[in-house]
């Protein structure tokens, strides 16, 4: 038996290998397409990068933690975490939400890819109107700081974050969070960085703002003070793109810590109300960080939550 799974194995390595040279950049693309009424949507993965198991469960019971993860197949140490972007097409304004993290980054080789994937679907940057910032992380600006991306954008692009979350990068405190120790001066660094590089481009909003017909951003807080989510709303239908409102551990588990979170309790009350808010409306679902494309729905289960993935469109 173990053979022939070795054969398998080595007979689909050698079949992707030839598929492969026959001129496919990506054998997986890596973007998924939808509409929601009038508006187009595309999710779009910036790759993935690795993360202590720890990281998702700061809070949690070590042996709690460990079991999740073993049931999910993960860790036991360390899991990939996904990144993902969306651009977003309504009228004649093209939208890119976050930027993922970028190839400036030592150690994370399998992210940054989130330019060559949008030249890949045939989306020029330079027809990019206006982007979104969920929040300052490095995660969700670091791909707009590589000469790739800040070379192909348009002079006048606009670029819409919360006003508080500006406020709080010129002096943040990461008192309440649990992060390997190089990570806080980095985070620092790549903020003032993009705005340095930005300022200009920056267009500041207090609680929320229309950024197109149908597409929404607004201020929740938790993660960091500035946190916002995209509501994308048009025909009767609604997607939200929850930003790092949410993880993986979010549903069965949502009172559970995450590292990277400036107000952990605010996070947890945060994450609870967009899940019972999506479990209401039924509406569509995406975030960073849930496995690509993360398009699903949420449902209510006792005192948690129980995420459904959206059958494909093919």
């Amino acid at each position: 038996m173990l053979k022939s799974v070795s054969n398998t194995a080595e007979s689909a390595h050698h079949a992707t290998a030839s598929l492969g040279a026959v001129g496919f950049e990506e054998l997986v693309p890596s973007r998924y397409a939808l509409r929601v009424g009038d508006i187009d949507v595309l999710v779009v993965s910036d790759g993935v990068l690795p993360l202590p198991t720890s990281t998702m469960s700061t809070n949690a019971d070590p042996v709690a933690r460990a079991a999740w993860f073993k049931d999910m197949f993960l860790g036991p140490d360390a899991f990939d975490w996904a990144l993902n972007v969306l651009v977003v097409r309504s009228g004649e304004q093209v939208i890119l939400v976050d930027a993922g993290l970028g190839g400036q980054f030592p150690g994370f080789p399998r992210a940054g890819q989130f330019p060559k994937r949008l030249q890949a679907a045939g989306i020029d940057l330079g027809s990019v109107t206006d982007i979104v910032i969920t929040h300052m992380h490095m995660d969700h600006v670091g791909g707009l700081l590589v000469d790739e991306v800040k070379n192909r954008l348009r002079a006048d692009v606009r670029i819409h974050v919360a006003a508080m979350e500006v406020e709080f990068w010129e002096s943040p405190d990461f008192t309440y969070t649990d992060m390997p120790s190089p990570v806080p001066d980095v985070l620092r660094a790549t903020a003032n960085q993009f705005i340095n590089l930005y300022r200009h481009n920056v267009r500041t909003f207090e609680d929320e703002h229309q950024v197109a017909p149908g597409v929404v951003v607004k201020l929740t807080g938790g993660h960091t003070p500035g946190h916002s989510v995209v509501y994308v709303d048009s025909g009767g239908e609604r997607l939200t793109f929850a930003g790092d409102a949410l993880f993986p551990v979010a549903f069965e588990h949502p009172d559970w810590h995450n590292g990277f979170e400036h107000d952990p309790e605010e996070s947890v009350r945060v994450r609870v109300r967009l899940m019972r808010e999506a479990a209401a409306s039924g509406e569509l679902l995406v975030a960073t960080h849930l496995p690509f494309p993360s398009v699903g729905r949420v449902a209510v289960e006792g005192d948690a939550f129980r995420w459904v993935a959206a059958f494909w469109d093919y």
